[in-house]
């Protein structure tokens, strides 16, 4: 952005702070990326946010593993936690009235932008892979 070849790193921080853009580390235990095709999980990234003129930009520096889309996914709350009580997926739907995979919320945010029943929300979710945005295009 600024060449920054010589620049000594509190002269770039006085500039910056000239210019209103704040720099903030970020305490991150993990980073997911999700592709359509694979998630990068960073551990141990850092991670810096930047805030210039309202727009905010992250950034992140390290090394990811790439892991097939679902592999090692873990749903919000579930008690098993070293795999001893793992369920099979129709066990799951039928205990939690749903797929596994999809949050009760995004049902819930499909259905209050589309008008659709929370169970028509649901067949979009799980038909798009659980992509809200798809989900929603979907039922528009």
């Amino acid at each position: 952005m600024f060449g920054g070849g010589g620049l000594n790193p509190r002269k770039m921080k006085q500039m910056m702070e000239q210019m209103g853009i704040d720099l903030e580390d970020i305490d991150a235990e993990e980073v997911v990326i999700r592709t359509p095709d694979e998630d990068l999980v960073f551990t141990d990234a850092e991670v810096q946010k930047m805030d210039a003129q309202g727009q905010a930009t992250y950034q992140v520096v390290g090394t990811p593993e790439s892991r097939p889309r679902g592999e090692g996914a873990t749903a919000v709350g579930s008690g098993a936690s070293d795999g001893s009580e793992s369920e099979s997926g129709a066990d799951a739907e039928a205990e939690t009235g749903g797929s596994p995979d999809i949050p009760d919320s995004d049902v819930e945010i499909v259905a209050a932008r589309t008008g659709a029943s929370e169970d028509t929300a649901r067949e979009a979710l799980e038909e798009t892979g659980g992509d809200l945005a798809a989900a929603v295009e979907h039922l528009e």
